[in-house]
C-alpha cells in the first residue's frame, strides 16, 4: 500500500495512507490544500499543496473536491452580515 509522508506541526514526520487525507483544489489554479488528522495526536492539519504535491496526491488516489475561487469580502457582504448580527434573534439561527 502507498504511504504518504508529511509533517504534523506538533508531532513532526508522520506517515499516512491515501484515504487518510483529502485534497481541496482551487478551481483553475492546479493548487490547493490537503487536510489530514495526525495519527499521533489527532490534531487536524491543513497544508498548502503546490502543483507537484497535487499531482502526487492525485496519483496515489487521495479524494479531492474542487472549490470555487472566491474574491475578497465585499462591502455589501459586510453590510448584510452587520444587519443580520444586529437582529435580536441572530443566535437562534445557529441552532
Amino acid at each position: 500500500m502507498t504511504t504518504i509522508r508529511t509533517t504534523c506541526v506538533l508531532c513532526g514526520d508522520v506517515e499516512l495512507i491515501p484515504n487518510e487525507l483529502s485534497l481541496e483544489l482551487t478551481a483553475m489554479s492546479g493548487t490547493g490544500t490537503y487536510i489530514f488528522e495526525c495519527p499521533e495526536c489527532g490534531d487536524q492539519q491543513r497544508r498548502p499543496a503546490n502543483h507537484r504535491v497535487v499531482s502526487i496526491l492525485l496519483a496515489t488516489g487521495v479524494a479531492y473536491e474542487v472549490l470555487e475561487e472566491q474574491g475578497p469580502i465585499t462591502e455589501a457582504e459586510i453590510s448584510r452580515f452587520s444587519d443580520e448580527i444586529d437582529r435580536a434573534d441572530w443566535s437562534e439561527q445557529l441552532h
